[in-house]
């Protein structure tokens, strides 16, 4: 019979702190249900304490695995199960079962799963990405089954509008669903992008090839999946080395994937402000504005380079 996992005293304070007693309740059910039906052993929580718990396991019917048991209403799981389908092993990692009802999913395990932010060299990393980039985005089976990127801008907009003490960062998250209303009217195409396409989610599997995880699912052009690459290349401070490398990032995309710079300036703009804004949205206190509002300010003044 498999054994469900076992919290430690730090690991289950961390998921009740984050998500509440109940869901530690209900993922201390999920583990041993599906621990069952899916014939998992060999589990091992993997701490990120994002929107879903995440566990590595070994399935005895479908190999190495990864077990996400996600809280209803933080919701995900719902889209990634139906983009990993849609893609069917394209690029991406393969989607093995689910219970959407009960917010639980299996999918394939890459091993050793190291992931791209491991490689020390930029050039090599911004090589994967656009291999990895380059005719990756179908057109959704169902598109109204999804968000969309536009939705997303809109909606931070929005909460931002309300927001007294961000008159600054509200005044950049207006300028950037300006810029999005702008650029959608030249790149227009419904396509199903991952939404969070960045290192983590990009990892080495057993044939030494790099696969996607952990996709989103979100509609809108494929140039909205380039600036959260970029955005993750950003390091603790903003210096002139960091403008440098930023700019160089954006040359070689301009070069391999055949989007203006100007273009690609634009998108990392509304990818930046729109994270900053989610920060505050998430509970960042006002210790932390003025970082926030230079980080979205570097984005911006990027525009003119």
């Amino acid at each position: 019979m498999n054994t469900p996992y076992h919290f430690q005293t730090d690991e289950r304070t961390a998921i009740v702190n984050r998500f509440g007693q109940p869901f530690y309740d209900k993922v201390v059910k999920d583990l041993d249900t599906y621990a069952h039906r899916w014939a998992l052993h060999s589990v091992q929580l993997i701490p990120s304490y994002s929107s879903n718990l995440v566990f590595r396991c070994h399935s005895e019917r479908y190999g190495e695995a990864v077990l996400k048991i996600s809280k209803a209403e933080f919701g995900g799981i719902e889209n990634e199960w139906r983009t990993l389908n849609h893609y069917a092993g394209r690029r991406m990692c393969l989607a093995f079962d689910a219970d959407l009802e009960a917010g639980v999913m299996l999918e394939q395990g890459m091993m050793p799963g190291t992931p791209l932010r491991a490689v020390e060299e930029l050039d090599k990393r911004l090589d994967v990405f656009c291999s990895l980039y380059r005719d990756m985005h179908l057109p959704p089976a169902a598109a109204d089954s999804y968000p969309t990127y536009s939705g997303w801008v809109n909606r931070i907009t929005d909460y931002m509008s309300t927001r007294s003490d961000c008159i600054e960062l509200y005044g950049h998250m207006r300028r950037a669903q300006e810029a999005l209303v702008s650029l959608s009217a030249a790149y227009s195409q419904q396509m199903l992008l991952h939404g969070d396409f960045h290192h983590d989610n990009i990892l080495l599997d057993e044939e030494g090839e790099y696969r996607i995880i952990d996709p989103k699912g979100v509609i809108g052009d494929p140039i909205f999946d380039t600036p959260r690459f970029i955005l993750n290349e950003y390091g603790d401070d903003i210096t002139p080395e960091l403008r440098h490398k930023i700019n160089h990032i954006i040359a070689v995309f301009e070069q391999q994937l055949h989007i203006p710079s100007t273009i690609l300036r634009q998108c990392l703009y509304i990818e930046t402000t729109m994270g900053v804004c989610w920060c505050v949205e998430d509970g960042a206190s006002p210790e932390e504005y003025k970082k926030l509002l230079a980080t979205a300010a570097f984005a911006e003044s990027l525009l003119q380079e």
